[in-house]
C-alpha cells in the first residue's frame, strides 16, 4: 500500500515562476515533452481569465475584500497532490487516474472553498501523475487579536466582526489545520489504496523546489542501490559458475584416477 503524498507552500507575490512551470511557458529538463499534450487544466476559469496569473488576480478582485492588501502579502497557496510512484502508474494503467482526479477536486473545494480554488493542473510529462493546485487564502472573520492579561500573563483573544472577508495564508496554514488537511486528504484516497505518511512523525515542512530536489535523490540513491544489488549478484553467479566449474573437473580428474587404477588393477591380475 502506497502514501497519499499532500504538500503545500505558501506563494510569494503573482508567483509567476511556479505559473511558467505549471502551464509549461518554459519547458522543465525533468519532463518529457512527448508527454505534454496529457497534461490539462482541470478548474474551469471565469469568463475573460486566459491564466493562472489571471485566475489569482480575478479571485482577490471580486472577493469583496475591504482591507488593502499588503505588497509581500501571501496571494495563493501551492497545494501540490500525488501519491507514490508506483501507484499512480498502476492507476494510470488501469483507468482510474479520471476519477483520483475527480476526488482530488472535490476534497480540495470541501476544504478550500470552491471559489478558492482557481487552477488545478494535472501533469501527466513527469516521472509520477501529479497535479498542482492553486488555492487563494481568501477567508471569513477577523483575525483573532491577543491583548495580555495582566493578572496571569495568559493571552485573552477578542473577536471582531465575523463576517468580514480577508486574504489570510497564514489562518489557512494554521499548524492544527495542516495535520487536519493530512488526515481528510488520506481519508478521500483511501479508496485508491494510499494512505497517511506517519501521524506525529517529525517531518517538517519543506519548500516545493526542495521537495522535489529530495525525492529525485532518494530515486537516485535507491536506483543506485539496485545497481549495486544487480552487480553483486552478477558477482555471486560468475562465482558459482566458477566454483561448479571447479567442482567439474574435481570430478573428472577423480574419475579418471579410478579409471587408470582399475585398469592397473585388470592388468595386474592377468
Amino acid at each position: 500500500m502506497g502514501y497519499a503524498v499532500l504538500h503545500l507552500e505558501k506563494a510569494k507575490g503573482a508567483d509567476g515562476a511556479m505559473s511558467t512551470h505549471i502551464e509549461r511557458t518554459v519547458h522543465p529538463k525533468n519532463a518529457d515533452r512527448t508527454r505534454t499534450h496529457l497534461n490539462r487544466e482541470l478548474v474551469q476559469f471565469p469568463e475573460g481569465v486566459r491564466n493562472r496569473t489571471q485566475a489569482i488576480a480575478h479571485r482577490i478582485e471580486t472577493a469583496g475584500i475591504k482591507r488593502k492588501i499588503g505588497t509581500n502579502q501571501v496571494r495563493a497557496i501551492r497545494v501540490l497532490l500525488t501519491g507514490s510512484n508506483e501507484d499512480m502508474k498502476q492507476m494510470e494503467a488501469d483507468g482510474r487516474l479520471d476519477g483520483w482526479c475527480s476526488d482530488n477536486l472535490q476534497w480540495l473545494r470541501e476544504t478550500y472553498g470552491e471559489r478558492n480554488l482557481v487552477s488545478a493542473v494535472l501533469h501527466m510529462d513527469e516521472k509520477t501523475p501529479h497535479i498542482h493546485a492553486t488555492i487563494v487564502p481568501i477567508v471569513t472573520g477577523e483575525r483573532r487579536k491577543a491583548r495580555q492579561d495582566e493578572q496571569n500573563g495568559k493571552r485573552k483573544y477578542r473577536k471582531k466582526n465575523t463576517q468580514d472577508v480577508r486574504l489570510c495564508a497564514d489562518d489557512v496554514m494554521a499548524r492544527h489545520k495542516l495535520k487536519h488537511y493530512q488526515d481528510t486528504y488520506a481519508q478521500a484516497m483511501g479508496k485508491y489504496g494510499l494512505q497517511r505518511g506517519i501521524d506525529g512523525s517529525l517531518a517538517k515542512h519543506i519548500p516545493t523546489s526542495q521537495y522535489y530536489k529530495e525525492l529525485v535523490e532518494r530515486q537516485n540513491s535507491l536506483q543506485e542501490n539496485i545497481e549495486n544489488l544487480l552487480g553483486l549478484e552478477e558477482e555471486a553467479q560468475k562465482k558459482l559458475k566458477k566454483v561448479k566449474g571447479e567442482i567439474n573437473v574435481q570430478k573428472m580428474k577423480g574419475a579418471a584416477v579410478n579409471a587408470t587404477t582399475a585398469i592397473a588393477d585388470g592388468v595386474s591380475s592377468l
